[in-house]
């Protein structure tokens, strides 16, 4: 997404609306693929047939600009498999899961962010920085149930949301040490990566669980507007929202999308937490604003 005038710079407030924009669709992307998943579509289905078929779609692209990132191969597809990962396992675990308890645990991604910067890219971890890891592991470990948590295992739900957070996280931390890499190459090996993983996880499963459910002309257009309209959408107006803002605001903005999935969760799909996880869920957004906080002070890079 560009400018219609060339060199001219956005007014203010345009990046600040498209990010808005952009994570006013994330944090309603649940509404959907609950719709699709009531329909029988499993979670890794729902991957292939949105970000994987999107991701076969901009091949050509990313072919197109193989001279620009030849140089840095291993980590593109470095970033496709761990990009592909967050994004299968994130929808995974929402079509599987509550949706806000998924968010909340998936919003632990500045912890692992914080930790892999300082130790695959040797960044400097701030007071206000550790603050917020200590603040958001406690709200996670109370949003799993405190000591109960150890009674049982976590389900499979809480497990791919925590692995998607771990991974988006390294998906931020490869993509800015491949810096000579073009943002549409990243963005198409992560949507193909999200096909891979999908494929993985549906030769795990088997027949029995990842069956196919009968697709009428109307789902399959359904299918084909979300993949290609939303998701395209809400992809782009991220990335362009994050690219003409200081990183500490979009950050702070970013918020956004755990507020509306956490409000639209609660009003339209009817979820409720208990006092325990209400609590988690404050410590874990006071950590995300701290860290987009410390991100303004520092310029560093926040992305998707």
């Amino acid at each position: 997404m560009t400018r219609a005038i060339a060199g001219d710079a956005p007014p203010a407030w345009w990046p600040i609306s498209v990010l808005v924009f952009s994570a006013t669709l994330w944090g309603l992307s649940w509404w959907p693929l609950k719709g699709f998943a009531a329909a029988g579509y499993s979670g890794p289905a729902l991957v292939l047939l949105t970000y994987g078929v999107v991701g076969i779609a901009g091949l050509p692209w990313l072919l197109r600009e193989r001279m620009q990132w030849r140089a840095q191969a291993g980590l593109l597809l470095l970033l496709t498999v761990v990009g592909g990962w967050a994004n299968a396992a994130f929808v995974s675990a929402l079509v599987l899961g509550d949706v806000v308890r998924v968010m909340l645990l998936f919003y632990l991604s500045p912890v692992w962010s914080v930790i892999g910067g300082r130790l695959f890219l040797g960044e400097a971890v701030s007071r206000r920085r550790a603050a917020a890891v200590v603040l958001a592991l406690a709200g996670a470990f109370l949003v799993v149930g405190g000591l109960a948590a150890f009674d049982a295992p976590p389900s499979a739900a809480d497990l791919l949301a925590l692995s998607a957070g771990i991974a988006f996280a390294g998906n931020n931390i490869i993509s800015r040490a491949a810096q000579s890499i073009p943002m549409l190459s990243k963005t198409v090996a992560v949507f193909a990566g999200c096909g891979v993983s999908a494929l993985l996880m549906l030769a795990v499963l088997g027949t029995g669980q990842a069956a196919w459910p009968a697709t009428t002309p109307l789902l399959g257009l359904a299918l084909a507007a979300y993949a290609f309209g939303w998701m395209v959408l809400a992809t782009a107006t991220w990335q362009y929202g994050v690219t003409h803002m200081e990183a500490g605001r979009s950050g702070v903005i970013l918020l956004a999308e755990l507020l509306i999935a956490v409000v639209s969760a609660t009003l339209i799909g009817g979820e409720q937490l208990a006092p325990r996880e209400w609590l988690g869920g404050a410590l874990i957004m006071a950590a995300a604003l701290l860290e987009a906080s410390d991100a303004w002070n520092n310029n560093t890079e926040v992305s998707r």
